[in-house]
């Protein structure tokens, strides 16, 4: 007898829903730290806190990927992506010096086909794992006619823990003040609709060409991930430093978000030539004759965070960031007056 449509028939498949949920439920097991609760089949995780706690604070911070997912459709390759969108929400809650707690994904896709929602998933899972976060649940949404064939969004939650006596909210910047810079790994998740018109759209350029100047494919450069900072700072943090801000660079630049952080009354100074400028910068730049102004605004120009420390503190911080693995900068300074900014020079 005839049951008339199905949800499959309108567009959705369960059974791929649940195939995928299988074929992810190893990456997802992989970031669990000691104080998750439950499992998968649980509508909402949880996690424990644990003793310790005076006073504590929890911070949330939400994030996408943008259109550099236009570049993961383009080469259909999917198992980066998700390290970019853990690295733009864990990123965001270190600079309040909370560590990483938890992290959550959201994927809404107009198909769901399972081995590339586990590709996507196995990338979220590799990036908690660097932030010594949990993955701890999630939601993938199959929803025909809203996005194009072999199209999807992704959107990334963290929440982090810190002790209120330790919150980094800039109150304590002072003038003489040192800023560390940490090194970018390229274009990171942000400017990529400036990048991909000077770069795909006016100079026609292909994803799989070789550039010399890159020496790589320009599709490989504009999928490198984004550089996940918050295992390294958790450290910093943990050893007794306390930085007097941290700044994570994205849209608006080194100038709009280092500014952000500095309090009224001071200046951040940062030396453009203390740092080296990864070559797709100068790339987009000759190629689409962009304004060293726009550069400025839009790209990280090879600066991925930006701590505010004291000055008795500079050795120490950058000796225990090198110990974590990154190689830390002197970039620039605070000074007195001003209203809060940051000037680039």
């Amino acid at each position: 007898m005839d049951q008339g449509p199905t949800y499959r028939d309108a567009g959705v498949d369960i059974d791929a829903g649940e195939r995928a949920v299988e074929l992810m439920k190893r990456a997802v097991h992989s970031t669990h730290t000691p104080g998750v609760i439950g499992g998968l089949a649980d509508f909402g995780g949880m996690v424990r806190l644990g003793g310790g706690w005076t006073d504590p604070v929890l911070v949330g911070g939400t994030d996408s990927v943008g259109t550099k997912l236009k570049i993961a459709f383009a080469l259909d390759r999917h198992d980066t992506i998700g390290r970019d969108c853990v690295a733009m929400c864990v990123d965001d809650v270190i600079c309040q010096g909370a560590a990483p707690l938890m992290f959550l994904d959201y994927i809404g896709i107009g198909r769901l086909i399972p081995e590339v929602v586990a590709q996507i998933v196995e990338g979220v899972a590799a990036g908690c794992r660097i932030a010594g976060c949990a993955l701890l649940g999630g939601e993938t949404a199959e929803l025909p006619g809203l996005y194009a064939e072999g199209e999807y969004d992704l959107v990334g939650f963290a929440v982090g823990v810190v002790e209120r006596s330790r919150v980094i909210d800039g109150s304590r910047v002072a003038a003489g003040d040192v800023l560390i810079g940490l090194p970018s790994s390229g274009l990171h998740s942000n400017g990529y609709s400036l990048a991909r018109y000077v770069l795909l759209d006016t100079a026609g350029l292909a994803l799989d060409a070789e550039v010399e100047e890159l020496g790589r494919t320009l599709g490989e450069e504009l999928l490198e991930p984004t550089r996940i900072y918050a295992g390294s700072l958790v450290k910093l943090l943990r050893s007794g430093v306390l930085p007097h801000a941290v700044t994570h660079i994205t849209g608006g630049g080194i100038g709009g978000n280092v500014a952000r952080g500095i309090p009224h009354g001071l200046t951040a100074r940062v030396d453009l030539g203390s740092f080296p400028r990864p070559p797709i910068f100068d790339l987009i730049q000759r190629i689409g004759d962009v304004a060293e102004a726009e550069m400025r605004r839009t790209f990280n120009l090879g600066l991925g965070m930006v701590l505010v420390v004291a000055e008795a503190d500079t050795h120490r911080a950058t000796e225990m960031l090198r110990t974590a693995g990154e190689e830390p900068l002197i970039v620039g300074e605070v000074i007195e007056g001003g209203e809060g900014g940051c000037v680039l020079e």
